[in-house]
């Protein structure tokens, strides 16, 4: 086989492909050639190319979060490595195993005015797992078997223990595009046993002694499906001491969970006692509901479990009592079995308050004119149970949350560090690794933030996107920190019309659109019956109109007092 004489690079592409590393996602580059070339070469990995390193990484983010494998991003020399940044934060947060491999100059050049020449190594290192740095020569035994035993490394880590990026740099000097024929190559694999996700029964009865008898509630955060935990889950929320309260993102359903926590909360009168849990225990990654947070910030219950495996002390509550390293499943399948049934009705507390809260959320929706909301309550109804959806930052998961239980397809966010920059590559990346159809609902500023996604020419059919066309910056309306400052309008809303319908063309996609409740639900059956194009449909409202419903639906002033 002809290939880059760059036996480094040989040798990183040969052992992330022995590793089960199948796919990634590449950016041309000069540096980076003979990685390049290497993988080009390898007829059995799966590469797509994009040329604007931020949306390739973003992609590479939305293969790995549905494929639930790594996947690896090669760039260049430069600042390319830089625009990795915000999605490899990301995925360190979403706990997604990216490998990263960025080309680099010879280490004495580095610091000399070279061109493209910058401090990559540990570039990335405040949101990766383990930066790496290897050499420019790989010409002797000993060389050779440190190549292969940095990049076995690197691929150990992402994927045991609490998964996460990694990055691999490589020193690679002149010539560069060099190609040879080799022999047939093999790369030798360290495979790793994890410890057995197990609890000691000892352990399971201590954790159940400490809740049988007291009101447990279950908060889960954003997660990948697991329908192990789901069931475990199920069987938990059977008995009468126990509630589970689920976000959209968290993946997780059944008809014994309440899947919308704000919509929930919101009807809580003044006495909140009785929904004050004696053990709070938490899954999952951050929360969207900023009431649950401050509601248990404020009552603090006597016992906060949270479960997971975790490199830091999460205490997002200021409760914590306890951090249980096991995987959730393992945790609540033991868990179940062993909790008492009985002591209290707590489940059916919450579930009352549930619905009270939906008693509370369709009066509002009712009374509510033409905004995002209003459009919301239209579309989530509508979506396809065989789609996956996506949504992007700011306003569009809040919304998605008030409609928890419309939500029954796998969702996700990128909720790790909740920018709106990636949220289009990420969908992409996404519908790259499902068959069916992935659904994008996005604002219209985290739409124009992104236009390298559309244009990466990887989306098709498989991939279409509704803009909440509003003006943009509707979350500065809505937050307190920004809502009644002077600086609202000029320093914080955008105020700009996004020319949805341009982009749709320039990028071919189908356009649709909808300014009005009636059409939107007219255009809606035909936007998802498209098949031959992707396509785009345009949901325009009132950024004013949209903020004060928003607002209205979470003020509590117009709710009877109990």
């Amino acid at each position: 086989m002809e290939t880059t004489t760059k036996e480094v690079c040989r040798i990183i592409v040969n052992v992330l492909l022995a590793q089960g590393v199948r796919h990634f996602v590449v950016s041309p580059g000069s540096r980076n050639t003979p990685l390049l070339v290497a993988l080009a070469r390898r007829k059995e990995a799966v590469k797509y190319v994009v040329v604007d390193e931020r949306s390739a990484a973003f992609t590479a983010l939305g293969l790995t979060q549905q494929l639930n494998e790594p996947v690896g991003i090669v760039c260049t020399s430069g600042t390319a490595l830089l625009n990795y940044a915000p999605a490899v934060a990301e995925a360190y947060y979403q706990k997604l195993p990216l490998i990263v491999i960025s080309a680099d100059r010879p280490k004495e050049w580095i610091d000399q005015d070279d061109s493209q020449t910058i401090r990559q190594f540990e570039a990335l290192s405040q949101f990766v797992k383990k930066s790496y740095d290897l050499p420019s020569r790989c010409d002797d035994a000993t060389a050779r078997w440190y190549a292969n035993r940095i990049v076995n490394d690197a691929v150990a880590e992402a994927t045991s223990g609490r998964r996460a990026p990694v990055h691999i740099n490589v020193q690679l000097d002149e010539p560069l595009s060099l190609v040879e024929n080799v022999g047939e190559e093999s790369a030798r694999r360290i495979d790793i046993i994890e410890p057995s996700p197990t609890l000691s029964p000892r352990v399971v009865a201590q954790l159940a002694a400490a809740a049988n008898g007291r009101k447990v509630l279950v908060v889960a955060g954003f997660l990948q499906p697991d329908e192990r935990l789901q069931a475990a889950l199920h069987r938990l929320a059977g008995k009468s001491n126990v509630a589970v309260l689920t976000e959209t993102i968290s993946n997780l359903h059944s008809e014994r969970f309440i899947p919308a926590i704000d919509r929930t909360l919101l009807a809580m009168g003044k006495d909140s006692a009785p929904f004050v849990p004696d053990v709070l225990i938490t899954i999952g990654g951050a929360l969207i509901s900023r009431i649950v947070k401050a509601f248990m910030r404020k009552q603090h219950p006597a016992e906060h479990w949270h479960v997971g495996i975790t490199d830091t002390t999460v205490d997002c509550m200021q409760a914590l009592t306890r951090r249980i390293m096991t995987d959730p499943a393992v945790f609540f399948e033991a868990f179940a079995s062993s909790l008492e049934e009985g002591g209290c009705r707590y489940h059916d507390v919450l579930g009352e308050l549930a619905a009270r809260g939906m008693e509370r959320h369709e009066a509002r929706l009712a009374a509510a004119p033409w905004s995002d909301m209003r459009a919301f309550s239209r579309i989530i109804p509508s979506i396809p149970k065989d789609y996956h959806l996506q949504l992007s930052n700011g306003t569009t998961i809040r919304y998605a949350q008030l409609f928890g239980d419309g939500v029954t397809m796998r969702n996700d966010c990128n909720r790790g560090v909740s920018g709106i920059d990636g949220s289009t590559s990420t969908a992409v990346g996404a519908s790259l690794a499902y068959d069916g159809v992935t659904l994008l609902i996005t604002g219209d500023m985290s739409f124009s933030y992104d236009l390298p996604g559309l244009g990466n020419g990887l989306a098709d059919s498989r991939l279409k996107i509704i803009v909440m066309q509003n003006g943009g910056g509707g979350i500065f309306r809505f937050i307190k920190s920004t809502s009644e400052l002077p600086e609202l309008e000029e320093y914080f809303e955008v105020h700009r019309d996004v020319p949805v319908k341009r982009y749709a063309e320039a990028f071919d996609f189908a356009y649709f659109e909808a300014a009005d409740e009636a059409q939107l639900e007219a255009v809606l059956p035909a936007f998802y019956a498209e098949c031959e194009r992707k396509a785009i449909l345009a949901v325009k409202t009132d950024n004013v109109q949209s903020a004060t419903t928003l607002q209205d639906y979470f003020s509590r002033k117009k709710d009877n007092k109990q």
